[in-house]
């Protein structure tokens, strides 16, 4: 099997209130990323990965719920603007 690899440069733009990276067609169609992607970032690195389809059980259900009630309070939203 053979492994393509491509290298290209490009900059981070404004796109509404974010920024962001425009990817050709040719990259995407290569990658074989259709819509859904997961983003992991680790300093110096961010990687976009297709999302993988994960089946959802109650737990994981029940923990959002629990996390939303920490997570979605006005402080929060203060505390983490400095990311945005």
């Amino acid at each position: 099997m053979i492994t393509i690899v491509i290298t290209m440069h490009s900059t981070i733009i404004q796109i509404g209130n974010s920024k962001g990276v425009r990817l050709p067609k040719d990259v995407l169609t290569l990658s074989g990323i259709k819509k859904d992607i997961e983003i992991k970032v680790k300093r110096g690195e961010i990687k976009i990965i297709p999302k993988k389809e994960e089946a959802v059980d109650d737990f994981a259900i029940a923990s959002e719920e629990s996390f939303a009630k920490d997570w979605l309070r006005p402080e929060e939203e203060e505390a983490w603007k400095v990311y945005q």
